[in-house]
């Protein structure tokens, strides 16, 4: 089965494009947000923005995590 990019629903701070690409390459979600600020302030934040709202309308949103059920 083919890997598919998609948003996170359940990890989302804003978008959830960073959840999503750390979903997709399994790295923590977190550390991918670290990455994108840091290219962000280097590159004066434009052109980063740029990327994360072309990628927050481009890539779907993924299918939400079942709640987690309750054990006695």
């Amino acid at each position: 089965m083919t890997k598919k990019l998609t948003r996170s629903e359940d990890n989302k701070m804003i978008g959830g494009v960073c959840a999503g690409f750390g979903d997709y390459f399994n790295i923590d979600y977190t550390l991918v947000r670290l990455i994108f600020v840091a290219i962000g302030l280097i590159t004066v934040m434009f052109p980063m923005l740029v990327f994360y709202v072309v990628a927050w309308i481009v890539i779907p949103v993924g299918e939400k995590a079942p709640p987690p059920t309750k054990k006695k």
